[in-house]
């Protein structure tokens, strides 16, 4: 057995029985609800109201949109300045980057060939070193020559020693005692 309700307020009871396989449905009768009036043809004055009532309604909805469509402008606008902001943002961000990667390679190089020429400058300073003191041996040697001469006694030893540098001579002459222990 069941009962159903629907929103009309009408109830329906079913019931069911079994009686040698054959199904037996037996239903209360709906309540029977009036049609409705038929309409009445509108008249001249309902049919100007409906005509003004419908264009004031097209003139709100137009309104309407048109705020929305500006609104949606204004909004469309303010993001696309937020989006250029953001994009110049990172593109002087990226040029900052490249610029300070540029300057660190330039130092580099700059380094590096600072460390060459001083190492070159320090194969030439070393190599003006070795020819400065042979060229001083040589002049020294070429230019200058000692002679000397010796007297020995069993108390003393005379000696004169005479340094010739160009054209200065240097004359040394010495007395030296030896202490004598009896």
């Amino acid at each position: 057995m069941g009962i159903q309700c629907f929103k009309d307020g009408h109830v329906r009871q079913s019931i069911m029985e079994d009686v040698d396989e054959t199904t037996l449905l037996k239903q209360m009768e709906w309540e029977k609800i009036p049609p409705p009036p038929k309409p009445k043809p509108p008249t001249d004055k309902v049919l100007a109201a409906k005509k003004i009532q419908s264009w004031w309604r097209v003139t709100l909805v137009q309104c309407t949109l048109l705020h929305v469509t500006l609104r949606a402008l204004i909004i469309q606008c303010w993001w696309r300045q937020v989006l250029a902001r953001l994009q110049a943002k990172r593109r002087r961000a990226a040029l900052e980057l490249c610029a300070r990667q540029l300057w660190a390679a330039v130092r580099l190089k700059s380094w590096v060939r600072m460390w060459r020429v001083r190492r070159r400058y320090c194969r030439l300073l070393s190599a003006v070193r070795i020819i400065q003191v042979y060229w001083r041996w040589r002049s020294c040697h070429t230019r200058g020559f000692f002679h000397g001469s010796y007297e020995l006694t069993t108390s003393q030893l005379s000696l004169e020693l005479d340094i010739f540098l160009g054209s200065q001579i240097c004359r040394i002459t010495d007395c030296i005692l030896f202490p004598i222990k009896n």
